[in-house]
């Protein structure tokens, strides 16, 4: 009833073939125009030469809709006041039928409602910077806690305290599986010096963890962590810097909420003068790539 599928993911959900779900709020919030839009069909198009479909996840007309259209996708990169929905949101934005960009959490509940398995973004939210004081923790944490998508990305993002994140998601029972790594990835770096649950080095190996973790009763979510590709990583001691400044200025801007993301994202480009940017686009499609193998792998071992 709430969700809907263009003929090319349905056909291939119904064959058992493999999809990629892929958010919309990294279109529309994650970067300007049309850089976004841009590197939206160069995603796409990097989980069809891993050999899977992927599939765009919006909420449009009051449902998900899994897999957007060429002119959908120009919509969401051109629109500059589409709403970005998390979790709270979801029953508003179907309801008024508005058109919402999803979040990583929402993405994962649209892909679920379609029986789609591997998710791919940039990186996840997580616990900020601060928190014991704002309490400002991503809803991505307690959806990947709650429901069965395995989520492909480059750790989660740098402006934020990645231990903290890391002890949420031991809490809530989240296992974070390194892809070739045996250090949790920090987004523009390679490593955080924290360590993963494990170390896998194949997409059948990763494939095989998220099967049994799925037919033992487990549930949930899988965060799979893929390190940015290490020709385009960014220097800790320089993104750090420059992290912190753009910290800085938001709190004394009193930006809060889920404008803080977006908000931090801008400034770090501006302040790099586009070597974060560069770098983002990069670790997204390499993670496209990976979600794409997990994809095709899992498909061939159980029909999913």
């Amino acid at each position: 009833m709430f969700v809907r599928m263009n003929s090319e993911v349905d056909d291939a959900l119904r064959r058992g073939g493999p999809v990629v779900a892929l958010e919309s709020t990294i279109i529309s919030h994650g970067m300007p125009y049309p850089q976004n839009l841009k590197t939206a069909r160069r995603v796409e198009s990097t989980v069809r030469e891993a050999g899977a479909v992927p599939a765009t996840v919006a909420i449009l007309d009051g449902a998900f809709q899994v897999g957007l259209t060429p002119e959908e996708l120009e919509q969401f990169a051109k629109t500059a006041d589409v709403a970005k929905a998390s979790r709270r949101d979801v029953a508003a934005m179907l309801a008024t039928g508005k058109p919402a960009a999803t979040t990583v959490a929402t993405t994962m509940i649209g892909a679920a409602m379609a029986g789609i398995r591997v998710f791919a973004t940039g990186g996840t939210g997580g616990v900020h910077r601060g928190a014991e004081m704002t309490m400002d923790i991503s809803a991505d944490l307690e959806e990947l806690a709650r429901t069965p998508v395995a989520v492909v990305s480059a750790g989660v993002k740098s402006i934020l305290d990645i231990g903290r994140t890391l002890e949420y998601l031991e809490t809530v029972g989240v296992p974070v599986l390194g892809f070739g790594t045996d250090e949790f990835p920090a987004f523009y770096t390679r490593s955080s010096g924290l360590p993963v649950t494990a170390r896998f080095d194949t997409p059948a190996e990763i494939a095989r963890v998220l099967d049994v973790q799925w037919k033992s009763g487990l549930g949930g979510g899988v965060l799979v962590a893929n390190p940015i590709p290490e020709a385009v990583a960014l220097e800790r001691d320089y993104i750090e810097g420059i992290i912190e400044q753009a910290v800085t200025e938001a709190g004394a801007k009193g930006v809060r909420g889920k404008d803080v993301t977006p908000y931090l994202l801008r400034r770090i480009t501006e302040i790099s003068g586009g070597r974060s940017l560069a770098s983002n686009i990069e670790l997204v499609l390499n993670n496209a790539r990976v979600a794409g193998e997990i994809a095709v792998a899992l498909s061939e071992s159980t029909g999913q």
